[in-house]
């Protein structure tokens, strides 16, 4: 099966227009990316008075909240304030309790499109930037961007809310991606891992055959030394949701082209797991197995040895990469960041069909150890999520792309010691949180996967600085998205509620700069929080006592 939105609907985004260019549409604040923080950005100046045009390049608002991830990433629950809070409020009337953190994909989808309509927000889906020559300026102003389907819209200031930071990279915004060396920033996080202890293989696995062939999904490239920079990107993958209900179930699909023996290493991984498993089973009694810290090993096989199926109402789940082997498809992604139209639409479709290989082959193929295969058995997507692509997710989760260099960076120690901001806009407290960037061969021949991070935080400030390009680049854009920050602190910063808390401030200080005629750079912090506070925004975190 061919994902449709790509065999179609992209196909349409990339067809020229052949009608004659309409003029440009004007607008107080033009934001580019339906994303959730684009959502917010363009709700958050809306209700300040600006005229507000909302550019989405397909067809649907939310980004990752409304494409299958639905288990919120809230981190302490207590600093997340502002619009974002008014989000989860919103979608608790929907399920009748005060504030809902977990909610079904169409559900929030349909919370998005009401809250734009109810702030007088202009939508424009299928509006996607034109490859390269897409904005214009004069000087450091953005004053006109462009979409294929030969639309053109004026701003006094714009925002680039879209994952990819695609306006952002034309208009001439220094920008980079990958992961900083340690020395960059004096990250002790950053660079390549020294070591990988979590979502690592349980069980050794020979990454070559008998013939000394290297599996599928294993790369050749050596590890690089630890803490080295590289352009490598944390792994993508879709976040599905799945039930078992009867009434409400359609099958797994076979993606096309399915070839089994891609996950001949998946294979063997299950096949030594088993192994441990039944034995596990036999001598559970036994003093050997008490304090197992590989407790999965010890237990009996479900769905969560190689996924992460969180439940949201309604019977569904919101399934997730957990373990060596699962639903992200490490490697799959390195030139997505950098790469045109087409680069990242071959990217996309890859991904589908690893994802959905994935899925069918833990539930068909007889090498799959017969109780795990007995847990698959029941699942299937959702019949009434995704109606318009095959009940398949309408986002790619694109956890890191282009990331901006900005008037400041923030990094390591903005989330773990200097906690506090002189222009503070809102804040984070979700864990650093990188998933896997690599599977390589380690020293002794077998598989090892690399680069995954998982780092508690203290809950911390986000500045107004980490939206704001060097004056130099450009003085009226805001990017809420593919914000400032080095891939450890972007780690932290890139959950749902963080874009969408930065948004709020990106909607709010776009109006402040142009009542004022100034750049946005030059927005008072002192203003943007006085008014942030008004509304809700949180700034200070009380620890529990």
């Amino acid at each position: 099966m061919r994902y449709p939105l790509l065999a179609a609907a992209l196909a349409l985004l990339l067809a020229p227009s052949a009608t004659a260019q309409p003029a440009p549409q004007s607008f107080d604040v033009v934001v580019y990316g339906g994303t959730a923080g684009g959502v917010v950005t363009a709700i958050a100046a809306a209700r300040e008075g600006a005229s507000v045009a909302l550019l989405e390049p397909r067809d649907h608002l939310g980004g990752m909240v409304s494409g299958g991830l639905g288990w919120t990433d809230f981190g302490k629950k207590e600093v997340i304030g502002g619009y974002a809070l008014e989000f989860y409020e919103r979608a608790g009337r929907k399920y009748g309790v005060p504030v809902q953190w977990y909610l079904e994909s169409h559900v929030a989808e349909a919370i998005f499109k009401e809250w734009v309509a109810e702030a007088g927000v202009r939508v424009f889906y299928r509006h996607r930037l034109v490859e390269k020559t897409g904005v214009s300026k004069d000087g450091t102003r953005v004053t006109e961007i462009r979409t294929e389907n030969g639309a053109a819209f004026r701003g006094k200031v714009f925002a680039d809310a879209s994952y990819e930071g695609d306006l952002m990279a034309q208009a001439g915004v220094t920008y980079t991606f990958g992961r900083e060396g340690t020395a960059q920033y004096g990250e002790s996080l950053a660079g390549i891992r020294d070591r990988t202890p979590l979502h690592q293989f349980q069980v050794s696995v020979p990454a070559r055959d008998a013939a000394g062939r290297l599996l599928p999904e294993i790369s050749g490239e050596p590890k690089g030394p630890s803490g080295a920079a590289d352009t490598k990107l944390q792994a993508y993958n879709f976040r599905v949701c799945m039930t078992e209900r009867e009434d409400n179930r359609v099958p797994l699909p076979k993606p096309a082209g399915y070839d089994p023996g891609r996950f001949a290493l998946l294979a063997k991984m299950l096949a030594a797991m088993d192994v441990i498993k039944r034995k596990a089973a036999a001598d559970a009694a036994g003093p050997e197995r008490r304090g197992d810290p590989r407790t999965r090993l010890t237990q009996p096989w479900s769905l969560w040895d190689v996924m992460k199926p969180d439940p949201i109402p309604n019977g569904k789940t919101d399934t997730n990469n957990n373990g060596a082997f699962s639903t992200d498809y490490i490697g799959g992604n390195y030139d997505y960041a950098d790469g045109d139209y087409a680069t990242r639409a071959r990217i996309w479709q890859a991904h589908v069909d690893y994802v959905q290989g994935f899925l069918y082959f833990l539930q068909h193929d007889p090498q799959v150890p017969a109780a795990l295969h007995a847990a698959m058995a029941p699942w299937g997507l959702c019949k009434d999520e995704f109606t318009d692509t095959a009940h398949w997710p309408h986002q790619l989760y694109v956890r890191e792309s282009r990331r901006m260099v900005g008037e400041y960076v923030v990094s390591q120690k903005d989330i773990q010691t200097d906690l506090t901001k002189p222009d503070p806009i809102g804040m984070g407290s979700y864990n650093s949180d990188s998933h896997n960037i690599q599977r390589i061969v380690n020293a002794e021949g077998f598989a090892e996967n690399e680069g995954d991070m998982q780092v508690s935080v203290t809950p911390y400030q986000i500045p107004y600085r980490v939206m704001l390009p060097r004056r130099a680049d450009t003085t009226n854009l805001l990017v809420p998205v593919a914000f400032s920050a080095s891939h450890v602190a972007y780690s932290t910063l890139r959950m749902e509620p963080q874009y969408m808390i930065i948004g709020q401030a990106a909607g709010v200080a776009a109006t402040m700069a142009i009542e004022g005629n100034i750049p946005v750079q030059a927005v008072s912090p002192a203003a943007l929080k006085a008014k942030l506070l008004r509304q809700r925004a949180v700034f200070e975190w009380v620890r529990p006592q």
